[in-house]
């Protein structure tokens, strides 16, 4: 069935159709919740704001402008399911847990088989598949002896062994307004008047509670068995990392994003070799979630300014510029760690006091915080680590005086 052209703002109860499923967040089973359908081939259906794909809806709307996608596409969802088994895990059934992602929204053919064979087009939120990594600088710590060849963990080729996973964002609106302290009917209007009225039904739907926003996923690196990571007593190395494509990708050298980043790619190979389970949550918040654009114009500001690039004026160049020192706001990163069942991180590689407050805030344990090593840091990003530990990131290192701090220089923007 071709989808009607004519343009429809769900503003009225004439379009709250009787075939749209009711949710209920944080119930005990799959079929008690409800399945999350955000797709379009049949509108009555729907019971989300939003679409699937998250920032990617743009390309499949030009595609279909093009004429090169179907509207009435179902997708065949035949062979997609996880290889390995996970959860559900107590945290699915706390609707407090997880208020971001959409615990059932992998396997729904699986979970939600009722629902299809009556004719309802649920879509995966999460996906899980298996990998191997092939990074230069692991093959250098197996040369150097850090790593070493076991087929389990590390391949003959040195390549890493992982079961990676995908996460779209799936938004419960009640939870969100708990978890950053707001009431629900003022985040639902700044989130409609600040996306330019883009989701009318955030302020005309108040039935309608999950929000599929066009934000990017997360994707998770588990090196060893991912069940062990629900396993108190299972030794666990995790990085958070939140995206820098200029550092992570290509190695620009302003920031210790790629170097911490590999480090703690290395630390969860090892842990998984001696019988723990590593854990890598890679987060699309490019550039403090600012984005790229906003942070090469810090970058600017930051090596044009009076004395040159400082450490002791790494924060507010930001703020001067994006009017936020950082927008990342880590109160909805812990979901995905619950998503696994952690409880109990052993060994956490970051230096943000942000990222391990909301962590144990959300009810994880953490024993150790792992630093950056100074060998590691490139001699520009200096500027970074420096003024980091001067706000009271968590570091080992002395943390410098105004002065000194004012010494920290970086390279000139013509170098």
């Amino acid at each position: 069935m071709k989808r009607s052209s004519h343009v429809i703002l769900t503003s009225h109860n004439s379009q709250v159709y009787k075939d749209s499923l009711p949710i209920k967040w944080g119930a005990a089973t799959a079929l008690e919740r409800g399945p999350v359908i955000g797709s379009l081939t049949d509108t009555t259906k729907r019971n989300a704001i939003g679409t699937h794909s998250g920032s990617y809806t743009v390309y499949r709307a030009l595609s279909i402008a093009q004429g090169r996608y179907a509207t009435n596409h179902k997708p065949d969802l035949h062979n997609t399911e996880s290889p390995v088994k996970i959860g559900p895990h107590a945290s699915w059934f706390d609707a407090k847990k997880m208020v971001s992602i959409d615990p059932w929204g992998f396997d729904v053919p699986i979970h939600f088989q009722k629902y299809f064979a009556d004719g309802y087009d649920v879509r995966p939120t999460v996906a899980v598949t298996q990998a191997h990594l092939q990074i230069p600088e692991i093959y250098e710590a197996v040369d150097q002896g850090r790593l070493k060849i076991d087929g389990k963990i590390i391949n003959e080729n040195k390549d890493i062994k992982i079961t990676k996973v995908a996460f779209e964002p799936v938004w419960y609106l009640p939870g969100i307004a708990e978890r950053l302290g707001v009431d629900e009917g003022e985040l639902r209007k700044i989130l409609f008047q600040e996306t330019g009225g883009m989701f009318p039904e955030l302020v005309t739907r108040p039935d309608l509670k999950v929000m599929l926003p066009p934000i990017g996923n997360t994707t998770v690196y588990i090196f060893g068995n991912p069940q062990d990571l629900a396993k108190p007593d299972v030794e666990l190395t995790c990085r958070v990392h939140d995206e820098c494509n200029g550092s992570d990708v290509f190695g620009s050298d302003i920031c210790t994003c790629r170097p911490y980043l590999i480090y703690g790619i290395e630390d969860a190979a090892r842990t998984a070799q001696r019988g723990g389970v590593g854990i890598i949550a890679y987060y699309r918040k490019e550039g403090r979630a600012l984005g790229e654009v906003t942070k090469f114009l810090v970058y600017n500001a930051r090596k044009r300014q009076a004395g040159g690039d400082s450490a002791a004026t790494y924060f507010h160049r930001t703020e001067c510029v994006a009017g936020v020192e950082d927008a990342r706001f880590q109160e909805l990163m812990p979901d995905i760690l619950h998503f696994f069942g952690i409880t109990k991180i052993h060994n956490l590689h970051s230096m943000s006091n942000m990222k391990y407050d909301a962590i144990v805030k959300s009810g994880i344990e953490v024993v150790n915080r792992i630093s950056i090593p100074e060998n590691l840091i490139p001699p520009d990003a200096q500027v970074e680590i420096e003024a980091k530990k001067a706000k009271g990131y968590f570091n080992p290192g002395a943390k410098k005086t105004e002065a000194e701090l004012a010494a920290v220089k970086g390279r000139p923007i013509d170098e």
